[in-house]
């Protein structure tokens, strides 16, 4: 005779259960990263992130929330690398259901996802873009590969990119705009090519070019903007 009473309390147990699991999901949300996407530099792969990485896992990112987006750095900027940008923003989207990501760039990489936040809808899918030593106003040393290189001929100043990427506002919507920028950069020429009118802009002090990617302090001021509002 209790047998209808005890299905009717499984039955209510396995009810609450449902009910209560989806009223946590705030509070891991809640401590949780959004996705940090990021993006090397010109003849550069994946692999120069390891410093950063280290830094953001010590930070409390998890596996999940840490992404690499390796590219063809000899491709054309707005024609070709941008939209394959976007492509994987959506993906990361989609893999873990964020509504925005993060990007950190480190030279080249600052002007494909630079164009894309401005031109390709990074607006609304974005919400830190952070750029160590881009030549996001263009970098003389670039004519020395111009001739046959598509990449370089953007990163030429007054390049129909450079121009475009000018245009306007140079740090548009609601993303937050951190650049970190070296006195004693060989490669961006000249220094002040990496600043953004709009951006929080950070001297790093005197340090190479590739030296910004596993600097101490700028790994410590990435983390920062990361986690900011």
């Amino acid at each position: 005779m209790r047998r209808p009473a005890t299905a009717l309390l499984t039955l209510l147990i396995a009810l609450a259960a449902l009910l209560t699991g989806p009223g946590t999901a705030p509070a891991r949300a809640a401590t949780s990263h959004r996705p940090v996407i990021l993006v090397h530099g010109y003849n550069a792969d994946p692999g120069v992130w390891g410093g950063l990485d280290a830094r953001l896992r010590a930070a409390g990112y998890a596996e999940g929330e840490i992404f690499r987006w390796g590219y063809d750095t000899h491709r054309s900027v707005n024609e070709v690398l941008a939209g394959r940008f976007a492509a994987y923003v959506d993906e990361v989207r989609r893999t873990t259901g964020a509504e925005r990501v993060d990007v950190v760039a480190h030279s080249f990489g600052s002007l494909p996802t630079r164009w894309y936040v401005k031109y390709g809808g990074g607006t609304a899918t974005v919400a830190h873009w952070i750029s160590l030593a881009g030549p996001n106003h263009g970098t003389s040393v670039a004519w020395a590969c111009a001739l046959w290189d598509q990449a370089c001929r953007d990163m030429t100043p007054g390049s129909w990119v450079q121009n475009r990427l000018a245009e306007g506002d140079e740090t548009p919507g609601p993303v937050t705009h951190t650049t970190f920028w070296s006195g004693c950069d060989e490669v961006i020429d000249p220094d002040t090519s990496v600043p953004l009118t709009g951006a929080t802009n950070i001297a790093a002090g005197c340090l190479d070019h590739n030296a910004l990617l596993g600097d101490e302090g700028v790994g410590r001021g990435v983390v920062a903007a990361l986690t900011s509002a």
